[in-house]
């Protein structure tokens, strides 16, 4: 074997060698070619919005491979319709390519319930946007926090933080309606400087209005000379206020002169 190799011209050897070289190199872009299919291209096809059979049927008569990638939830589509599709349609792709397709699924999954209470209502309606769920009704009731959550409510029942319901459920909200369901007798602000009264009606979740007057550089320490509503009416019995609403204020720069007036009996503990 070696003889008819080192027999004959070293020329002859080389050319040989390359021939060889090159039929092999030739054979290997053809079976190339015939692999990877070269030179065959398709349109991918539109198959978003078509059931998952549907979808893999026109993929395959197409020349396509089909595999799901992924699989979500959204409720306002069709269970088990394709979302989306990669590559997209009208794409012009070699043929026997993979076609990856998102499904929506036909099941809402569960997800945990999240704590909305003390949240305001944009808030909270963020947050419930996050976990994919949906505010349904709000209803008020007597609260000072105005908008904010006091209870969440899930099929007309509390719901604790953390139970599971199905993705896309819609909440109900209760929020306070920026009134307290408490009466209580109007605060007497005159001769009080603003921050002292501010102080004071924040205690009880009462607000500050309006503030008039003028003639003073510091309306922290202004006074109070005048207040709506007063703290009696014309008969000289107490006025009430409930939490969450305001009084008006009217300030000035001296303090005025204050007269004593004495509680009404079981009055107290009311203010």
């Amino acid at each position: 074997m070696f003889k008819f190799i080192t027999g004959r011209s070293i020329w002859i050897n080389i050319l040989a060698g390359i021939i060889l070289a090159l039929v092999l190199f030739f054979i290997f872009i053809f079976s190339l070619r015939l692999l990877t299919h070269h030179g065959q291209s398709k349109t991918v096809p539109q198959v978003i919005g078509k059931t998952f059979d549907e979808a893999k049927k026109a993929l395959k008569d197409a020349g396509f491979e089909v595999e799901i990638q992924d699989s979500i939830y959204v409720d306002t589509a069709k269970p088990m319709r394709v979302l989306k599709q990669v590559p997209e349609s009208d794409e012009t792709v070699k043929v026997n390519r993979t076609v990856y397709l998102t499904i929506n699924r036909s099941v809402p999954p569960m997800i945990d319930m999240p704590n909305l209470v003390g949240y305001s209502f944009r808030s909270a309606e963020m947050a419930l946007k996050n976990s994919n769920l949906r505010v349904g009704d709000t209803t008020f009731k007597p609260d000072f926090a105005k908008n904010s959550v006091l209870e969440q409510r899930y099929n007309g029942k509390s719901i604790a933080p953390g139970t599971k319901v199905q993705m896309g459920s819609s909440i109900t909200l209760v929020l306070g309606d920026g009134v307290g369901d408490k009466q209580i007798v109007v605060p007497d602000l005159v001769g009080l400087t603003f921050c002292q009264a501010r102080d004071a009606l924040a205690a009880s979740g009462i607000g500050i209005g309006s503030i008039i007057g003028s003639g003073f550089s510091d309306t922290c320490s202004a006074f109070i000379y005048r207040q709506r509503p007063e703290r009696m009416d014309e008969e000289r019995r107490y006025n009430r206020i409930r939490s969450g609403q305001m009084i008006d204020v009217f300030l000035q720069a001296d303090k005025p002169e204050v007269d004593s007036i004495g509680t009404a009996p079981g009055d107290e503990e009311n203010q």
